[in-house]
């Protein structure tokens, strides 16, 4: 098949880094695979890196006719059979280019946050897609409504984790452990994440000032300033350490007791819980978007609310009092990865999709070809 991904977003993270992922693994399959994504894009540089045909596209309301009839012209000249849409402003032009061009088109929603009412859903999920891809099952019933579309035009692949990209040295763990002042048998509680307003960091913080007999530490980058202030003014000096973006995360993954996740919007599934998942970790999380098809209440680990610190600390002193139980979740935890969100499944997924919507459009595909 040849696949062409659409990418509005002109950012860097999760939803980007499962599009290239996505990407190499169909081609690995000898499927050819383009990419048209917003100029300026970071995904530019990390698609040509990857050795793709990459577009850059003004796909900003101000570029919108030229970037229509340059699509278009994409996607005849390299007989494209599929055009997957990623973000808003590419699901409109792709869209009405892909029905222009007569091919396929399949649109992907990598958020689990509500869509418009009205119009707006009806047609970026209706009329402009003929299969609707989300990172998390919770969301299908609500684009299923406000779409018109059938449940079996919908379906929930989460973004897998590749278990050959997580490495873990123990020895890199303790030395990770030392350089906080953790000793062995301090208990180390954890999260990763790209941090922003909705990843519960401020929870995280609240439980540590709970459980100031515990360690606490933040993985990873992100607008960290506010959490920063937070953690002065509740003098947790010394109890929750901040990393700041860390290249390779794994053995400070590794180094937790205990990992995480306190979203309380927005997420898919998240790679961070998958990856402390596959580390063997026990989770705390909510059940935001696609968090509770990972931490299963009393099998991986222990659901909590949103906003619900004393809920968090009464999690991690659950979980500190009992070894045997940290030990259990952890290796279910494992279990639930390897079986269920590895990457490779979510590439078999995303080619069954591809296969069904080219397959349906078959009679078409190539009506258009010539130009």
């Amino acid at each position: 098949m040849k696949i062409l991904h659409l990418e509005a977003s002109p950012g860097w993270g999760g939803q980007e880094i499962r599009i290239l992922r996505e990407a190499e693994g169909m081609r690995d399959r000898g499927h050819e695979v383009f990419f048209c994504v917003m100029k300026g894009g970071k995904l530019i540089d990390a698609a040509c890196k990857a050795g793709f045909t990459v577009y850059p596209l003004n796909f900003n309301k101000a570029g919108w006719l030229y970037s229509l009839f340059r699509l278009i012209s994409i996607i005849r000249k390299h007989e494209i059979e599929v055009v997957n849409t990623h973000s808003s402003l590419d699901s409109w032009i792709g869209g009405i280019a892909g029905r222009i061009a007569k091919r396929a088109i399949v649109r992907t929603r990598h958020l689990s946050t509500p869509i418009k009412k009205g119009l707006n859903g009806k047609f970026l999920y209706g009329v402009l897609a003929d299969f609707v891809v989300t990172t998390c099952a919770s969301i299908i019933p609500m684009i299923c409504e406000r779409s018109g579309k059938s449940t079996a035009r919908c379906r929930s692949i989460p973004t897998g984790v590749d278990l050959s990209r997580i490495a873990i040295d123990k020895a890199a763990s303790l030395r990770f452990r030392k350089a906080l002042g953790v000793g062995e048998d301090d208990l180390l509680v954890g999260t990763a994440c790209f941090m922003r307003s909705w990843k519960g960091i401020g929870d995280l913080l609240k439980a540590a000032n709970i459980l100031r007999d515990s360690k606490w530490v933040i993985i990873g980058g992100g607008h960290d300033e506010q959490f920063k202030q937070m953690a002065l003014d509740l003098n947790l000096g010394g109890i929750v350490h901040f990393t700041g973006h860390l290249e390779d995360p794994f053995p400070a993954i590794g180094a937790l007791d205990i990992f995480t996740l306190l979203s309380t919007a927005h997420e898919g599934v998240s790679q961070a819980i998958l990856q402390a998942a596959f580390l063997s970790k026990p989770l705390i999380a909510t059940a935001t978007g696609g968090l509770g098809e990972v931490c299963i209440h009393n099998k991986t680990g222990i659901q909590v609310d949103p906003f619900s610190p004393v809920q968090v600390a009464q999690a991690v002193l659950q979980l500190r009092n009992d070894p045997g139980l940290r030990t259990d979740f952890g290796s279910a935890a494992r279990r639930l990865v390897e079986e269920r969100f590895t990457l490779a499944s979510t590439i078999d997924q995303m080619e069954q999709v591809y296969a069904s919507v080219v397959n349906k459009s078959t009679n078409t595909l190539h009506c258009t070809d010539s130009y």
